[in-house]
């Protein structure tokens, strides 16, 4: 029997591929979650740049919620990684959840990124 570990690396290395083989050449909006904070990171993969990034760990976030492990704070940050990729020319996409579900706080931040301007 496979961990939870084991079983969370084989859900994201099937994500990652189906999202290299759809993508189109698009870049990736790439989700971390821990149990305190959240981050999100637009990454080039054919040069292997991250072009722009957003977490609830920054510190003028941190002032701003008051914890960084839930929804609220998840659609803040999906708020500002869209800013932040249409000021670097980003407007489409793909979507890597990595391995969590998408469900609660990947849920938030996808919608929020989508209602700032992102397409996926």
């Amino acid at each position: 029997m496979l961990s939870s570990r084991k079983l969370f690396e084989k859900r994201r290395r099937r994500n990652r591929y189906n999202l290299k083989r759809s993508s189109g050449g698009n870049v990736r909006l790439s989700v971390f979650r821990s149990k305190m904070h959240i981050y999100a990171q637009v990454i080039d993969d054919s040069t292997g740049r991250t072009l722009a990034a957003a977490s609830s760990a920054e510190k003028e976030f941190r002032s701003q919620v008051k914890s960084g492990g839930n929804k609220e704070a998840a659609g803040e940050v999906g708020s500002l990684i869209a800013q932040r990729a249409k000021d670097a020319g980003i407007l489409n996409v793909v979507f890597d959840r990595g391995g969590y579900a998408y469900h609660g706080r990947v849920e938030a931040l996808a919608k929020a990124a989508r209602d700032g301007g992102l397409a996926f």
